[in-house]
């Protein structure tokens, strides 16, 4: 079994998505769900479902000698950051090499960097007078939205779309697509993750 841990910030939605996608696979389990907040709504959602949540603030996800060990408890080989809006360390992504994914909600290289996370994102792609946004899922590398593409799912703006609108389009590629893609993401390496 190839334990997960999701990273979150906010209401969980994909988080969710993810653990029930993955609820009784007999290659891949949400071991545990991380999140730099305490009243991140994910964190209720998580322990409905019976997967452990815990809290840990920037200093402690930048402090190796606290954060590795709470991945070796949970033996977790694999990180998916859903709406998790802190840099990643270095140490992390040194940790886990190809084995960090992101999803980012626009069309990078587009409206990706620092700053750019929810309404910023969408507010930036209706500003750009852009007939299209989507999804993209993407490696985590020291560089912020900076690692390979993997995949992207497209939509299209209408004029009349509102900066709420957009986010509605987009959020619905999220639900359908990223556990699909998580889980592919999953498939090419499981090989590389049994020889670990």
């Amino acid at each position: 079994m190839i334990n997960i841990a999701v990273f979150v910030s906010g209401g969980g939605t994909n988080c969710e998505r993810l653990i029930q996608h993955f609820k009784g696979h007999n290659r891949y389990k949400i071991a545990l769900v991380v999140s730099n907040k305490k009243d991140a709504p994910a964190i209720e959602k998580a322990e409905r479902y019976g997967v452990k949540a815990v809290v840990m603030e920037k200093s402690k996800l930048n402090n190796p000698k606290e954060f590795l060990p709470l991945m070796t408890l949970y033996g977790i080989q694999f990180i998916v950051l859903a709406g998790f809006l802190p840099i990643i360390p270095d140490y992390l992504i040194e940790a886990y090499p190809n084995r960090i994914i992101n999803l980012h909600p626009a069309l990078l290289p587009k409206f990706g960097g620092k700053g750019m996370w929810g309404h910023h994102v969408h507010e930036a792609v209706k500003q750009s007078g852009d007939t299209q946004t989507g999804m993209t899922v993407h490696f985590v590398t020291s560089v912020c939205d900076g690692g390979q593409i993997i995949a992207q799912v497209k939509c299209d703006i209408l004029p009349s779309d509102t900066v709420d609108d957009i986010a509605s389009k987009e959020h619905e590629l999220e639900m359908r697509h990223f556990p699909i893609i998580t889980q592919e993401v999953l498939d090419k390496s499981f090989n590389s993750f049994l020889l670990q």
